[in-house]
């Protein structure tokens, strides 16, 4: 297997819907950047994989269209809100396997307000099993089907391990310090865990407004590359794909009878394992972690999932500081999810976005210092998972 290097990255500022431009041209000024941001021409890519979640069909070739017309593959990516990191996933397969040297994966989202809903109302969603196992074990009505099955997540973990409400605000709170540094945010207001605590009550006892992160409007690329095309081009190697998996759900998702595993704790758990024995590294050796954090309550059971701490340590955890700068790992230096928004098909390429300069030490306001090994985990119910690990060359 080859070694995969980031070659460039680029990210546009994410906006709130209504305020963006449309979804080609955000996908097509990420492209741009990254491009320019590895010194390459679009010539040299010979292919290229676009995710987004709400568009039409050959979407992805509308935005690259406007960048060039190659005639090079262009493979168009849905996962749900793992779609940025699928289409990763996919360009680094083709590297690391020896078929292409230079390989494009681009994720953009034109997103609309209010919660996340179904478009094709006349056939089977595909939720149809998780909507069912969330009926029998979280009595909500009224309260939509996301905020339902992560607020559901945070509720386990409070039964299970005693956690306080206000563990969750802390996260939020923690997510905005970050934000305040991070120009490409969408929320960049520093907020305290009280303010978090006192926001709009959505349901009661679980969750506030501000737990939850907003549609956003966005796009974010990479322009991943071999070794040799490296030498050959005179790019830069300092970030390289140390190992990557993706997981999808088993039997535990349905059968555990627990909210937690039904939102993909298993999922995440056991792809950090594989990456963790391919890279020859612990949760101990990470610098910077880029998680999911759709809601708060994600990020708190994803410290868990990833090894970050031990089961039922994640109040601990974020109560002596080891989730942000001065503490054992920094997460989400870019605010996350919560605080820079989730257009959903570029997520996954803002999370590498962020921390291949965190890598590069080029970070500016948000950098972590001395960062040599960073983890990024991108989530999609339905269910995807993928877990990256990236090395300082």
């Amino acid at each position: 297997m080859s070694d995969v290097i980031v070659a460039g990255v680029g990210m546009i500022p994410f906006a709130k819907p209504g305020a963006s431009a449309p979804y080609h041209e955000m996908g097509t000024e990420a492209v741009k950047l990254a491009l320019a941001d590895a010194g390459l021409g679009y010539e040299t890519v010979e292919q290229a994989y676009v995710g987004y979640v709400y568009g039409d069909s050959t979407c992805g070739q509308r935005a690259l269209y406007n960048v060039g017309m190659t005639g090079i593959p262009i493979v168009n990516v849905n996962n749900n809100c793992s779609t940025g990191s699928t289409a990763l996933f996919m360009a680094r397969q083709m590297i690391a396997s020896g078929v292409l040297d230079c390989v494009l994966a681009v994720g953009f989202e034109q997103m609309k307000p209010g919660a996340l809903g179904s478009v094709y109302t006349d056939r089977p969603s595909a939720f149809e099993e998780f909507d069912a196992a969330a009926d029998q074990l979280i009595d909500a009505p009224g309260i939509p089907l996301a905020l339902r099955y992560f607020g559901g997540a945070g509720l386990s973990h409070m039964k299970k391990y005693g956690t306080p409400l206000d563990a969750f605000a802390k996260v939020r709170a923690k997510a905005s310090r970050h934000a305040r540094n991070n120009p490409l945010a969408i929320f960049r207001k520093e907020l305290s865990a009280d303010d978090v605590m006192n926001d709009q009550v959505i349901w009661p006892g679980v969750m506030t407004r501000l737990m939850a992160c907003p549609p956003t409007c966005g796009g974010a690329a990479a322009v991943l590359v071999s070794e040799r095309f490296a030498d050959k081009h005179g790019i830069g190697k300092q970030v390289r794909i140390a190992a990557q998996t993706m997981t999808t759900d088993t039997p535990s998702t349905f059968q555990a009878g627990d909210m937690m595993r039904l939102v993909g704790y298993d999922m995440a758990k056991e792809a950090a394992r594989r990456v963790y024995e391919s890279a020859g590294v612990g949760p101990d050796d990470l610098d910077v972690v880029e998680l999911h954090d759709c809601f708060a309550q994600n990020e708190l059971i994803t410290y868990e999932a990833l090894g970050l701490c031990g089961e039922g340590e994640a109040g601990k955890f974020i109560n002596d500081g080891d989730n942000t700068y001065g503490g054992r790992i920094v997460t989400n230096p870019s605010g996350g999810l919560l605080s820079k928004g989730h257009p959903l098909g570029a997520t996954g390429l803002a999370q590498c976005y962020e921390l291949t300069r965190q890598l590069r030490g080029t970070a500016g306001a948000t950098q972590v210092e001395g960062a040599k090994v960073a983890l990024q985990h991108n989530l999609g119910l339905g269910g995807a998972c993928v877990v990256t690990l990236y090395m300082r060359h």
